[in-house]
Formats: structure tokens, sequence, C-alpha cells
């Protein structure tokens, strides 16, 4: 049996899914806060396929030390939306995954919009 908690944030998670959704020419942007790591991927929802993934744990980043606070999803928001712009992607919509838009989440889109992302 799941918490309360985690019923709770999977409603939320669904109720932004149902209007949010990625195609080929403006992919998904998610972005998942675990308790340690960020995980970021642009989806194409039409094909199933994900275009680019950046997390704490690869290896160039781990070296970086970084961890799922604000200052982490920044340098990780900037790193991501330099990753994605060389992949040709300019403009995504943006998934936060049931969480509320401040601290990480805002810091995280903030540096994505300014390394050239448009949502």
């Amino acid at each position: 049996m799941q918490s309360d908690k985690k019923v709770r944030s999977d409603k939320r998670r669904i109720r932004i899914r149902k209007r949010v959704a990625g195609a080929a020419s403006r992919p998904r942007l998610a972005v998942k806060f675990s308790g340690k790591h960020i995980y970021a991927q642009c989806i194409n929802d039409e094909s199933g396929e994900t275009l680019v993934f950046l997390s704490t744990l690869e290896r160039e980043i781990r070296k970086q030390k970084l961890v799922a606070n604000i200052a982490g999803a920044a340098s990780l928001g900037k790193l991501f939306g330099e990753k994605a712009t060389s992949a040709g992607i300019k403009c995504v919509v943006f998934d936060r995954s049931g969480r509320r838009y401040h601290g990480g989440v805002k810091a995280f889109a903030d540096a994505a919009r300014e390394a050239g992302l448009s949502f």
C-alpha cells in the first residue's frame, strides 16, 4: 500500500501530464529530483524516444560533486541547456513532475533558459 504522500504526488504528476506532451518540434523537458540526484531529459512523446538525457550521475558531472539543491540544479540546468541546444533543440515544454515551481525546479528552469532553451 502506498503512503498518502506518494498517492498525492502521483495525482499531481498525472494531472500535469494530461496537459503537457512533447512532440518532435517541441519535446517535453522532464526534470526529476531524488534525495541525492537530479535527472533531466527531453522526450518526444509521439515516438516515445529520449532525445537528450543528463543527470548528476554522469561521469563528468560527478567530478563536480553536484547535489540535489538549488546550486546543483542551476549548474545542471545550464549544462542541460547547452547539451540540448547543441543537439538542435531550441523550444521545449517543461514538465516539473508534480513538484512546485520554486527552489531547485525554478533554478533549473532559469539556468536552462539562460543557456538557450525557450519554454
